[in-house]
């Protein structure tokens, strides 16, 4: 009985001494990482000249946390996702009747969402909201409405896009001008520059029919980059580097306006207090209508025939060829239908912000839209949603963060680490999940009955 029994203990000993060996290799290798991005900052001094100021203590916090992230990862964590899967592996044949929420979650995000202004009204008052509704609410609405159209194109016909801010900006601009020099209202001009947006996805579409995987993703970057160069040196059309500005805002169909010295204002004639409050509530509600059109549009399409060829191609482009797919219309319809939702938020976005500029528009906001589709899910609409929220959210959270001065001292920003906590949430959920927030996805053909596939049964970083 005595071996029996001291097998566990030194099971138990093994472990402990393989936390401590991986907490002390992941300091050295944090030490090595920030050392020079955290452990020296650069200063001017009082000549004037440029001098490095060591911040030994802020460094070894950083190297703390990730010897103590790894030892509870590798002692505590890992074990207990180990018991989990095992758990689910045996619990694999039984039905489960899924929870109440879980059956009915997108209609209580939904409904969550409608009553958000309202609560942050009620909780923070007309103007206190501001902030609330429009740095979170609609912040992160126009990334999910952003990753829900790149998913189109990455997540169900597999075409790896790398240029998709460059349909953002098409919307953006083809908004600006159209409204500046035609004056066109918001309503005309918001299927416009889809339309805008979606012709030249086709555009982008017809060099690229036979490339794929890191060809492709090499191409659609420079058609993006191309898209930016032309609006910062095509200063006659788009103002080069100082933007366009004065851009008209968006009204309520004609009938109520935002414009603080129109007589149709919409405070004046309800008598409400002038707040800037009611515009952007407003938006929410446009951009939600906008994210939900986005969401029904996509899960319409994957259940009609060319959804089912977008998801062929993207398993297979051979096998979709030899079974009398035209490959050809597939991706042009997949790059078209994508491109004419980021022309949508990009039109929105000039109306929100009332300025557009190529700063707007760069290959990070590619990267974070394509980080949000992947980290989510690919294919998943849900789980892209929940991923834009944590990102999107979080990044914008570490503004409200302003206790974390006392810890790291007074000069410490925490907006400005905002990349380096992305970049680790994505090494996180990618060793978690690495298929995504939500693994399984439900097949657009079934027999009998709809039933979900486990992440285990499909294609690696396909969701």
């Amino acid at each position: 009985m005595a071996p029996v029994s001291a097998t566990p203990g030194r099971a138990e000993a093994s472990t402990m001494a393989r936390a401590l060996r991986e907490a002390v290799l992941a300091g050295i290798i944090a030490f090595g990482l920030f050392v020079l991005y955290v452990g020296l900052k650069t200063d001017q001094n009082i000549s004037n000249e440029l001098i490095l100021v060591p911040r030994p203590g802020l460094l070894a916090i950083f190297v703390g946390l990730a010897m103590v992230a790894r030892f509870l990862g590798v002692l505590y964590i890992q074990p207990a996702m180990k018991r989990r899967r095992d758990a689910k592996s045996a619990a694999a044949d039984l039905e489960l009747q899924p929870s109440y929420v879980k059956r009915n979650f997108s209609t209580i995000a939904i409904i969550a969402l409608v009553l958000y202004p309202p609560l942050m009204v009620a909780l923070f008052g007309t103007q206190g909201s501001l902030k609330w509704v429009d740095n979170f609410g609609i912040q992160i609405l126009i990334y999910v409405m952003l990753a829900w159209g790149l998913n189109i194109v990455v997540g169900l016909a597999g075409l790896l896009d790398l240029g998709y801010v460059a349909f953002y900006a098409v919307g953006a601009y083809s908004y600006a001008l159209l409204s500046t020099h035609l004056g066109l209202s918001f309503w005309v001009l918001l299927p416009m520059a889809g339309i805008l947006a979606a012709l030249w996805g086709m555009i982008l579409g017809f060099p690229v029919l036979r490339l794929r995987g890191d060809y492709l993703a090499i191409v659609t970057l420079a058609f993006g980059e191309i898209i930016r160069l032309v609006l910062i040196n095509w200063t006659e059309v788009t103002q080069g580097t100082f933007g366009i500005s004065g851009i008209a805002k968006a009204s309520i169909f004609g009938i109520y306006s935002f414009d603080v010295g129109a007589p149709n204002n919409f405070a004046k004639v309800f008598g409400l207090p002038m707040s800037a409050a009611y515009y952007k509530i407003f938006l929410f509600y446009v951009i939600l209508a906008l994210a939900l059109l986005t969401a029904f549009v996509t899960i319409r399409l994957r259940r009609m025939p060319v959804g089912r060829a977008w998801e062929a191609l993207r398993e297979d482009e051979i096998a979709c060829r030899s079974l009398g797919i035209n490959t050809v219309t597939t991706k042009l319809t997949a790059f078209a239908t994508g491109a004419m939702f980021g022309g949508f938020a990009g039109s929105f976005f000039a109306a929100r912000q009332g300025f557009v500029s190529p700063e707007s528009f760069v290959f990070l906001e590619s990267a974070v839209i394509l980080a949000i589709v992947v980290l989510g899910g690919m294919g998943s609409l849900v789980g892209i949603a929940v991923a834009a929220v944590v990102m999107v959210g979080g990044t914008e959270m570490l503004r409200e963060l302003t206790f974390l001065k006392a810890i790291f001292g007074p000069d410490f920003t925490p907006e400005l680490y905002r990349m380096l906590l992305f970049g680790l949430a994505m090494i996180v959920v990618m060793v978690l999940k690495p298929r995504g927030f939500v693994g399984s996805r439900e097949p657009s053909a079934f027999l009998h009955a709809r039933k979900s596939v486990s992440s285990s049964f499909t294609k690696e970083g396909h969701g």
